[in-house]
């Protein structure tokens, strides 16, 4: 039932009470009022939640997205990082498209694009479950009318492209050619204000994310304990207070601590943090640099994994590894017990190695506890 009244400001309210569901909302005109109460009546008859004003006038795709973050953010739930990136490309790409043209070949099409600037199946897979989430948000919170059926069209035709799955393993480490021909670049440059080279000899001596680096503060290191604390780190399982404290260790060919105390002799009292610079800025000139040195396949988070597989082949076992880089996915720790298991390969096969015998003749304890001559097998040792 619909009741619909004039206000003392000449604005009319409308009232709705309709199988258990009430809706209000207010108008200018008497005939835009009317029309609402009719068409509310029939959605909420046929078991549709009643849209808002604001739903209602959400006509572009960009609209929709500005409803998903603003209702996440009224319940404590502020898109992350990541999540913000995506939907800012969404919103670059979409934003002034109107919802009934986001149909599947639109879809696809951006799908091919995404593929040809470089972003890899998860990423992609990843985008499209970006527009799917606007789009089922929008219907369900908002009784927006959008069906979510032409994005899963999209991405079943993008799987079978081969454009849309589970990404591929990688394994790239520099070689210690490749980094000192980065060294050299950046070092000899007169216009490269960032200290590239160190910031690319903490990654590898931290495992650090390159947004990471450039966040970390003066606060967060104690020199006495060689500790640093990284705030919020990035883990998919914990979004908020997800800080971590990592020792800074020398055992990557580059000295954490060192690297850091080589900051403080440029340290600036308006900037806390250690690496004051801007992240983007640090991956573009990665980028550029690794471009004009024909270094192919080479990413800045390849960095972290040289630190990880480093760490791994020295023995160190994945569970403490994890403690000191944050969070690994299932297929990544499946990916570095395949490394570790290769490393204690090499050691059994040490082990089978004809032995080289060295005779010891070693006394310790006394009375009964005294020991006698033993031989040692100097692979074990070892």
């Amino acid at each position: 039932m619909a009741t619909i009244r004039q206000l003392p400001s000449g604005h009319w309210h409308v009232q709705i009470r309709l199988k258990g569901r009430k809706a209000t909302e207010t108008f200018i005109r008497h005939d835009h009022a009317r029309e609402w109460a009719t068409e509310t009546g029939v959605k909420v008859d046929r078991g549709h939640a009643p849209s808002g004003r604001r739903a209602r006038s959400a006509k572009t795709f960009g609209a929709l997205i500005d409803l998903h973050v603003d209702d996440m953010k009224e319940v404590g739930k502020t898109p992350g990082r990541s999540k913000s990136a995506t939907l800012e490309m969404l919103q670059r790409r979409f934003g002034a498209l109107r919802i009934s043209d986001l149909d599947r070949e639109r879809l696809i099409r951006f799908g091919r694009d995404r593929a040809k600037e470089g972003a890899g199946l998860m990423t992609v897979g990843m985008d499209i479950g970006a527009i799917k989430l606007i789009v089922t948000h929008a219907a369900a919170v908002h009784g927006v009318e959008i069906s979510a059926e032409p994005v899963q069209q999209a991405r079943i035709a993008l799987k079978r492209l081969g454009l849309v799955g589970k990404s591929n393993e990688r394994d790239r480490r520099p070689t210690e050619e490749e980094l000192q021909r980065l060294f050299a670049r950046f070092d000899g440059s007169l216009i490269q204000i960032i200290p590239m080279s160190r910031i690319i000899k903490f990654a590898i001596a931290t495992a650090m994310r390159q947004e990471e680096i450039c966040r970390v503060t003066w606060s967060d290191l104690n020199t006495r304990t060689k500790m640093l604390t990284i705030r919020d780190r990035k883990d998919p399982r914990a979004k908020k207070s997800n800080d971590m404290r990592i020792p800074l260790l020398a055992v990557s060919g580059y000295d954490a601590l060192a690297l850091v105390e080589e900051q403080r002799s440029i340290r600036g009292n308006e900037d806390d943090r250690i690496f004051p610079y801007a992240h983007k800025s640090a991956g573009t000139a990665f980028t550029r640099v690794c471009k004009e040195l024909e270094i192919k396949d080479f990413h800045f988070h390849d960095l972290r994994h040289t630190f990880i597989t480093h760490m791994i082949e020295r023995g160190i076992s994945i569970s403490l590894v994890q403690t000191m880089v944050g969070h690994l996915s299932p297929r990544m720790v499946r990916h570095y017990t395949h490394i570790a298991s290769g490393a204690a390969r090499e050691a059994v096969s040490l082990l089978d190695s004809e032995p080289m015998l060295v005779e010891n003749e070693a006394t310790w304890g006394s009375g009964r506890e005294k020991c006698e001559t033993r031989t040692f097998d100097k692979a074990v040792l070892l």
